[in-house]
């Protein structure tokens, strides 16, 4: 079996566009290139290549990978890269048709994240706000509360990933300034507005942290460490999280790194917010990510049936 030079070459060009238009991460781009890989490798088998197969190809190709037992997840990952992949070349003039557009992909279930209530939420937040608030308390154990308190309102407020909240420059937190600049995965930066609690939170923190320790504080990060990193851990938010968790009457097994991302989403949504301008926030690159937490909106709209509807049972009665 010999692969078509022009499979590879297209595949090439596919992913520096995603590099470079999308802002794809290595390991994102390497996703993309075992899975096509891999589609390439069956075409060649039948003696094809992506710019000549067809619609019943495609179809052929992942009736293929059901036999090899991969999961529907998997599946729909692999039609997505798929679609992308026969969109650029049609877009980008190696073919003159796209034989992925009517391409269905199985039926995901996907299950949204466990979310914490708004009730929970604002018991994280008073119980941290509590620990700060006592002048009694030792400065050290102060300024974590302080850091504590702090990470959950800029959490909260932004829905940022952990790995972007614990690496925040100090810049980040200009009092004056209504909106967080976040760098996200691939590159990629994003707005988002930061509350007036959530910048009060970073205040009380870093006057803490100078009064504690000025030498910590001259770092060029918003949550300074000791650490290799020179900020503070996902693993260490992770431990203290829990530890506020237990105190707010949460179980720490309900509670994860990115409980309060979920928390952001969903309660936006649950408020009315729009999809778009939640993806958006989320810094998702793709709409299909934030579907997740839609559960929110079909609770919704059920609702909306039936406390509007005419002919609900429960409008008329």
């Amino acid at each position: 079996m010999t692969v078509p030079p022009r499979a590879l070459r297209q595949l090439d060009c596919f992913l520096d566009m995603l590099a470079a238009e999308r802002g794809a991460a290595k390991n994102t781009q390497d996703a993309y290139r075992r899975d096509l890989a891999d589609y390439i490798d069956y075409l060649a088998r039948a003696q094809s290549e992506p710019a000549l197969a067809s619609t019943d190809s495609l179809r052929d190709y992942l009736s293929a990978l059901q036999t090899r037992g991969m999961s529907s997840a998997t599946l729909a990952r692999r039609v997505s890269a798929l679609r992308q992949f026969h969109k650029f070349l049609y877009v980008d003039r190696h073919r003159p048709d796209d034989p992925a557009a009517a391409l269905e992909g199985p039926r995901r279930v996907r299950n949204a994240p466990g979310v914490l209530s708004i009730a929970e939420v604002d018991g994280l937040l008073r119980v941290s706000r509590e620990e700060l608030d006592d002048e009694t308390r030792p400065l050290g154990e102060r300024m974590r509360a302080a850091r504590m308190y702090a990470l959950l309102e800029t959490l909260y407020a932004t829905g940022m990933r952990v790995s972007e909240l614990v690496s925040l420059p100090k810049s980040a937190a200009r009092a004056r300034d209504p909106f967080i600049a976040i760098k996200g995965k691939g590159g990629r930066e994003r707005l988002v507005p930061l509350t007036t609690h959530a910048k009060k939170a970073i205040s009380a923190y870093r006057a803490l942290l100078d009064a504690k320790s000025p030498a910590l504080a001259a770092s060029p990060f918003l949550f300074p460490s000791d650490g290799e990193n020179g900020h503070l851990t996902r693993q260490a938010f992770a431990r203290d999280l829990k530890t506020a968790a237990v105190a707010a009457g949460i179980a720490a097994s309900d509670i994860h790194p990115h409980a309060l991302r979920h928390a952001f989403a969903s309660h936006l949504l649950q408020n009315g917010a729009d999809l778009r301008v939640v993806q958006e926030l989320l810094g998702h690159a793709d709409i299909s990510t934030t579907q997740i937490y839609t559960h929110v909106l079909d609770e919704r709209m059920r609702a909306m049936v039936r406390d509007l509807h005419p002919l609900s049972d429960e409008a008329a009665s």
